[in-house]
């Protein structure tokens, strides 16, 4: 019974997998797709993932419902969350310019599992996300005709009376994905000019709406008489910001389109910033005419921009409005369908996810195969299924992806480069190393000796804190900063808890309330004092967070909120779908990733030696090598260094 339960040894081995990070290429910039986007290129990408249906539908609905004129605050404060999010992003697209977006970011700095989670997730988001859009794309078309088609497919077709079925099959929707699927499969040009013109319609029809909307505005709409400026007050600000946050999440197409970049370490973060301001502006000049022009409580949610000038008198406004809306949707119908297969190509490419998905078409050079199969599933979830109960679980997959990248942020500033770490400093108090002669093992030796005195080197407490805390100065370069990351998550988790629980459902008295409030907060506080307190990375050539720890934790922090803020069946699917995920990864991904394959690297290795703390050394394997008379030579040298030692 004794022999069938693990090791120790094979328990941690085990552990270890889990959390190995992917080893980089030393030339980061090669690839078998095609480096051909330009800063211009991938500014469009984000801005076509940002702006489509949210600024037609979600506008109108966030002013009548939620927030009133104030929806303008709520997707200012939005966007400056979101960019705590992008700043994370532009860094890591910028330094690992590889596809794969949070996926890849997460699996270089955190840990195997987390990244395929991560990529996962990510999965499911633009698959949803791009059949939720091709439904509403269908659906405002239709509307455009008087619902004909509509009425024509359940007459002649049938309906469905079954629960998260569509009322419905939208052989639209599924056209209009499958069509897009087709033109992604041509290249990565073809579907980048597609995007331009459908971003250049959409932006031309913003402008339209912006002149002539500002014209007919009416600045008593915002008086006293309607409500004023915040009817709802500042909670209704905040639950709009809530709400408008997910109005910017298509940001990370830049990030996931960086191995196709000419310069990505320019390209990534100008394109990032330069997106995220056209969207936030956009969003906040088109809610403020919309308020203006019409009185907020009067607004029809699902078509409020078109019904706003149709009462105005100019119908024919309308129509061009409706005309950017479907433009509008077609840029993030195109996101989705760009961004997707590229996931699966990375996760595939590093073996966790099915290898045949990896392929990359040698004329085209696009993962035709992950954009076909991905492409007709959307089209089948587009056709049959129900989405609406499934929208609001985008965001969970969206928010815990933003995490991990502010996580890794975090981890990855705090840890030593391969090209400033020696051999000295990777020789660790009682673990084995192997080495060539024990002349090096000397030099390697005198240069621990020598590192220990420098204190100044990334992942080490800072000097002017030694004094102080001593007691962190023996941990290893990193390993207090990964731990306080961890608690600094665990404390924002429990602080969002008692947030968003305490007085509604858990109904802690006032006291308990603030108590628990100050002591998560003070955790929080103290995880982000001792990750400050280390040496961080130099500055290098590439774009870097500003502020580190502060915007990636605060990132963290307000991720972590919203999360909590989604309902109980946004989390029990999401349960369901990681079970799903973990039976794919511990049956397939596990055994065939590259860095299980990766054998060690024992050429020419003649002898093995024990660094001790206090720098001796003591030779504990003989030879491997069947050479007989070289080993006793070794050996001989070998006790005479130690004894001169």
């Amino acid at each position: 019974m004794g022999n069938s339960l693990p090791s120790t040894a094979a328990v941690v081995r085990f552990c270890q997998k889990l959390n190995r990070v992917k080893t980089l290429e030393d030339d980061l910039m090669e690839t078998s797709l095609k480096r051909c986007l330009s800063t211009l290129d991938l500014t469009l990408l984000g801005v076509g993932g940002m702006v489509g249906s949210g600024l037609y539908v979600l506008t109108g609905t966030v002013a009548k419902e939620i927030a009133g004129p104030a929806v303008v605050v709520s997707f200012f404060i939005a966007g400056i969350a979101s960019l705590l999010a992008a700043l994370c992003y532009a860094e890591f697209g910028a330094r690992v310019p590889k596809t794969g977006s949070a996926y890849m970011f997460t699996y270089v700095s955190v840990g195997e599992l987390w990244a395929f989670l991560i990529g996962w997730n990510v999965i499911l988001e633009y698959m949803i996300g791009g059949a939720a859009v091709a439904r509403a794309w269908s659906g405002y078309l239709d509307s455009i005709f008087d619902h004909k088609i509509k009425n024509f497919t359940e007459i002649h077709i049938g309906t469905w009376n079954v629960q998260f079925l569509a009322h419905y099959p939208d052989f639209l929707a599924a056209g209009i994905l499958l069509f897009a699927t087709a033109f992604i499969s041509f290249g990565v040009r073809v579907s980048s000019w597609l995007n331009h013109i459908f971003a250049a319609i959409s932006m031309g029809i913003i402008l339209f709406i912006l002149v002539f909307g500002f014209i007919l505005a009416e600045p008593k709409n915002w008086s006293a008489e309607h409500g004023g400026f915040a009817p709802f007050g500042f909670s209704g600000i905040m639950s709009g910001t809530a709400t408008c946050f997910y109005a910017f999440v298509g940001f990370d197409v830049i990030a996931a389109s960086s191995e196709e970049a000419k310069n990505p370490q320019k390209a990534v973060p100008i394109a990032t910033a330069v997106s995220l301001g056209l969207a936030t502006g956009a969003y906040i000049l088109v809610s403020t005419v919309l308020t203006l022009m019409v009185p907020w409580n009067t607004l029809v949610p699902d078509s409020a921009l078109s019904d706003a000038f149709y009462r105005r008198g100019y119908s024919w406004a309308g129509f061009i409005v409706a005309a950017g809306s479907i433009c509008a949707m077609n840029t993030v119908l195109l996101s989705n369908l760009f961004s997707l297969p590229r996931i699966v190509y990375a996760m595939a490419e590093d073996g966790l996810f099915f290898q045949f998905f990896s392929k990359v078409n040698p004329t085209t050079k696009v993962p035709v195969i992950g954009i076909v199969v991905f492409g007709i599933l959307m089209a089948l979830l587009a056709l049959i299924f129900d989405l609406e109960a499934l929208v609001q679980f985008l965001s969970i997959g969206t928010l815990l992806a933003y995490t991990f990248v502010a996580a890794s942020i975090i981890v990855l500033r705090f840890q030593q480069e391969k090209c400033d770490t020696s051999a000295a400093d990777r020789i660790i108090g009682e673990e084995m190393k192997e080495y060539e002669s024990f002349s090096d093992k000397l030099q390697l030796v005198e240069s621990q000796k020598k590192a220990k005195e420098r204190r100044e080197k990334t992942g080490h407490l800072k000097a002017a804190f030694e004094p102080y805390l001593r007691f962190l100065s023996d941990c290893y370069p990193g390993e207090v900063v990964t731990i306080a990351v961890v608690t600094m998550m665990v404390s924002a988790i429990c602080l969002c808890c008692v947030l968003v629980f305490g007085n509604n459902h858990l109904h802690l008295p006032t006291w308990s309330f603030y108590l628990l409030l100050v002591i998560f907060l003070i955790g929080f506080l103290i995880s982000l004092f001792l990750i400050w307190v280390h040496e961080q990375q130099k500055k290098t050539n590439t774009f870097q967070v500003p502020l580190v720890p502060l915007i990636p934790a605060l990132s963290i922090l307000l991720n972590i909120y919203l999360m909590l803020k989604l309902n109980t069946m946004t989390w029990v699917r999401f349960s369901v779908w990681l079970a799903v995920g973990l039976i794919v990864y511990f049956g397939y991904g596990i055994w065939h990733s590259k860095e299980n394959l990766r054998g060690p690297k024992n050429h020419g290795v003649t002898a093995r030696y024990v660094v001790f703390p206090n720098s001796s050394l003591e030779e504990t394997v003989q030879q491997v090598q069947p050479n007989l008379q070289d080993t006793m030579g070794r050996a001989e040298v070998l006790d005479e260094e130690i004894q001169k030692r």
